[in-house]
């Protein structure tokens, strides 16, 4: 499979969700509904099936610690955005939100097309690093950069382990390192439910992408989303590759999911911890685009782009 094989089925899942969201078929609330069921149930239902027969013992701490290292890197460049002439505090908190996330569905699917289960269990792996430390990230960020008018503090540490997504990773680690695939009834009930989870995700993601925030994108918000989605994938290449050793599907998963955009629920938490929420779906909107031309870049760069 190219990668442009790969590619053009994403984007237009991503295309097919904003028309129909324009469209209003369902309405928004629907949208946000179909979102939250695939947040809730559907992929962490996928990331327990893919991660419990992951090869766990082909070295996950060197992609581990490539991932965290990376996103704590990217997290403080977002930092010196306090540097930009005339920018407020409320937007540096969502350029560093915008730095450590990720779009956990593009990458599933780009990777589950382009290297099948391998694929599949290999992002579930990094989704059990990301997911984590781009929550604490963020929320670390907004609340100390944010404008909360609601005084509400929110705790990372407890966000995390009311995750779906965190905790599909545990029950999904768990199981592998217990030996305890998920067998009959049990596999087939997960298969069932995971089943729809990229196709939702995918149309979901896009259902949630304003393009027309892009009408008040500037040169603040086209350079960060550069500084995000290339800036991640060469700092994660350069660690995994030349300190870590990490070579072949391994290291091109890696390149997928940091190239990836940010992801869309980074809007709801802006909004909520008093970040710029419009600066975000500008971050988000032309991420979503680019990502397009970066995520092939990024693979190029290291010599790992399917011909």
């Amino acid at each position: 499979m190219t990668f442009l094989g790969a590619l053009i089925p994403v984007m237009f899942m991503v295309s097919l969700g904003q028309f129909l969201a324009w469209r209003q078929i369902p309405p928004r609330e629907g949208w946000r509904s179909i979102e939250r069921l695939c947040y809730m149930a559907l992929v962490p239902a996928l990331i327990i099936l893919v991660l419990s027969r992951a090869p766990l013992q082909d070295a996950p701490w060197k992609i581990a610690l490539t991932l965290v290292v990376s996103q704590i890197i990217l997290a403080a460049i977002g930092l010196t955005s306090q540097l930009w002439p005339g920018i407020d505090r409320p937007s540096v908190g969502s350029i560093v939100q915008s730095n450590s996330r990720w779009n956990t569905f593009i990458a599933l699917t780009i990777s589950g097309v382009l290297y099948g289960d391998n694929g599949l269990a290999i992002t579930a792996i990094c989704a059990a690093i990301m997911i984590p430390m781009a929550n604490i990230l963020s929320i670390l960020a907004l609340s100390h950069f944010g404008h909360n008018e609601t005084g509400i503090k929110r705790n990372p540490f407890a966000e995390l382990i009311r995750n779906p997504l965190v905790i599909a990773c545990i029950i999904g680690a768990f199981l592998n390192f217990a030996n305890l695939k998920p067998t009959g009834l049990f596999e087939t009930i997960l298969t069932l439910v995971s089943n729809p989870a990229m196709s939702l995700g995918l149309l979901a993601a896009g259902a949630g992408v304003n393009f027309l925030a892009l009408r008040r994108a500037g040169l603040l918000t086209v350079f960060w989303s550069l500084v995000r989605l290339i800036g991640m994938p060469i700092v994660a290449g350069l660690i995994g590759r030349y300190i870590m050793g990490i070579e072949g599907e391994a290291l091109a998963i890696i390149l997928i999911a940091t190239a990836t955009p940010t992801a869309t629920n980074g809007y709801i938490l802006a909004r909520q911890l008093g970040g710029n929420a419009d600066l975000m779906a500008n971050l988000i909107a032309s991420q979503t685009l680019l990502s397009a031309l970066t995520i092939p870049f990024s693979l190029w760069m290291f010599g790992l782009l399917p011909a």
